[in-house]
């Protein structure tokens, strides 16, 4: 069986539904202190994607990963696979892994990390701590795929396997590959090495951002490394300017000449990407002379539909010859405020005469609708506006779902209540860093529709659940079901950096048990709303709320915003 046929095999197929538009709710009674959520659906909307229908079956809009998947990482067996691994930080599962025959349709296949022997030490880290830069290779010399990342709670690591559909290994620990963003290179004579990001020469930095990138040859025999970890690029393409955060280094090779590429300038608005050229795979580099290879840093900030932040690329040759990239760039609604953090693109990647290959020249913009005429679009795209409905059938989450700091399974359950997600109040605060009793998934538009069905009686004043929309542990907006003495409630709160603020409250009746709860979120306005029929009608809870305040220009951090099903104890 080819790995073709394993992925049509292993494969479930995500059916689109319309928010609001789903089955009729599979009644249930309510249960003592947990929460029971009978579906969930998404919808999005965006302009962009209404005002621009693509022009033909070759062509898709960018990103190509919509929502919040950063840091992407791409390779191909060489027969026409290809396979992406993006950042989760402290999510559970960790590094979800796509699939594609052309580019384009992309298919999650699972996560890499799905074990929690495999993302260790998560309790504690701040939600942009734990996974970052995961960088997939594939090694023809012995038919085997590996992922290498940094767990910054744990050091630097690699997995492997020879089925990327299946299970990946516990991690290979590095402790002589000091820094972060790792990756691997494989060369035709089946040497290995490994490229990352480190610390100024003797870890004195001339001024904050300087960083160097080294290189160590890596034994695929034995998984270790061997020699010395030498450094090939000190600062950045142009040392004099203090270049700052060379940083998610690969290594490629093309016409017997070795390619490193870098991103420099740091993940914000600044970001860029800058090639080398060298004879060995510890060079001595030499920069491009037209660096950088791809930016948006030079463009007008008022333009329309911008997109930003673009950097932390990875490229790969198809079976004919041609080469194509992936990186990470914002789209900011207004003011470099967002909610869905940092996206996935594709574009083509051209070589110049003298032997560069570039993204985009300096001043081009990121185009939002490309060409790639031998690929046609299927019906379940990554791209552009879609529908997802999840109806909890399955025994276990779908491959969008994830927890936080672990698997979560002391407080959810998809069989306590079959057709059901069953949740348990926790004795732990959603702003606390620590596994909690939450569910979520990204969001993926700037327009999108969210709801969910829930059948839930509070039994104390400090008991709840709802949907929660949240960015870190400091920036989130609770939309939830309470009580307060014999009084009932729907209500929204956020939730600071000084704690829990009651926004809105509707009161309902106490034996009320089955709600749908929605959330609408118009660019930088979310919407808040109940419904005690079941859809058939819904009551405001709060219009025109700040989605600014769970923007990455607000909070910080390095993912983006999801929103999720959450119960807790603790008030």
């Amino acid at each position: 069986m080819n790995l073709n046929q394993t992925l049509i095999a292993m494969t479930i197929a995500v059916m689109p539904m319309a928010a609001g538009c789903g089955a009729a709710s599979k009644e249930v009674e309510p249960q003592s202190s947990v929460a029971i959520f009978d579906s969930f659906r998404y919808s999005g909307n965006d302009d962009f994607c209404n005002e621009n229908p693509l022009p033909d079956e070759g062509s898709f809009y960018n990103p190509i990963l919509s929502g919040w998947y950063s840091d992407p990482s791409i390779c191909t067996n060489g027969q026409g696979d290809y396979f992406l691994v993006t950042s989760t930080f402290t999510y559970f599962p960790g590094v979800p892994i796509f699939h594609s025959r052309d580019l384009v349709n992309w298919e999650q296949v699972g996560h890499v990390l799905n074990r929690p022997s495999q993302l260790r030490n998560m309790e504690k880290q701040h939600v942009s701590g734990g996974i970052f830069a995961p960088a997939i290779s594939y090694n023809p010399a012995n038919n085997t795929y590996y992922m290498i990342t940094t767990n910054v709670g744990d050091g630097n690591f690699f997995v492997k396997t020879e089925n990327p559909f299946g299970e990946w290994s516990d991690p290979i620990m590095l402790p002589e590959v000091q820094g972060i963003d790792p990756s691997f290179f494989f060369d035709e004579d089946g040497k290995g090495y490994i490229v990352n990001n480190d610390d100024a020469p003797d870890g004195k930095p001339e001024y904050p951002g300087h960083r160097t990138v080294r290189v160590v040859e890596f034994d695929t025999a034995t998984d270790k490394c061997v020699g010395e970890r030498k450094v090939v690029v000190n600062k950045g393409w142009r040392p004099s300017d203090k270049p700052i955060w060379c940083e998610g280094p690969h290594i490629y090779k093309e016409n017997g000449k070795y390619y490193l590429m870098t991103a420099e300038g740091g993940t914000s608005v600044w970001h860029s990407e800058v090639i080398y050229k060298g004879d060995t795979p510890f060079g001595p580099y030499v920069p491009y002379e037209g660096n950088p290879i791809l930016t948006q840093r030079t463009l007008d900030a008022g333009r329309e539909n911008p997109v930003t932040c673009a950097g932390h690329a990875d490229i790969v040759k198809t079976p004919e010859g041609d080469w194509w990239g992936v990186f990470l760039g914002v789209r900011p609604v207004s003011a470099d405020k967002e909610n869905l953090g940092r996206e996935t693109f594709l574009l083509p990647v051209k070589w110049t005469e003298d032997g560069w290959p570039v993204f985009l020249k300096e001043g081009e913009r990121v185009p939002l609708i490309v060409n790639k005429p031998d690929a046609k679009r299927g019906d379940n795209v990554t791209f552009g506006n879609y529908d997802r409905v999840e109806d909890f059938a399955d025994s276990v989450l779908g491959k969008e779902w994830m927890t936080l700091r672990g698997p979560a399974d002391a407080y959810y359950s998809l069989t306590d209540n079959p057709g059901h997600l069953t949740l348990k109040c926790g004795d732990v605060k959603s702003s606390e860093k620590a596994e909690l009793p939450f569910v979520c998934r990204r969001l993926n538009h700037h327009n999108f529709s969210a709801d969910t069905d829930m059948t839930f009686v509070p039994e104390t004043d400090s008991q709840s659940a709802g949907l929660l929309v949240f960015k870190d542990e400091t920036h989130q907006y609770y939309l939830a079901r309470t009580k307060k003495g014999d009084s009932h409630f729907i209500e929204l709160r956020r939730i600071s950096e000084n704690g829990s603020d009651l926004l809105s409250q509707k009161e309902i009746a106490p034996d009320l048990s089955a709600v749908s709860l929605k959330v609408d979120g118009k660019g930088l306005n979310y919407s808040f709303s109940y419904s005690p029929d079941g859809g058939k009608t819904w009551e405001n809870v709060a219009d025109n709320v700040d989605a600014g305040f769970t923007s990455t220009n607000v909070a910080g951090g390095f993912t983006g915003t999801v929103i999720g099903m959450y119960a807790s104890n603790v008030e």
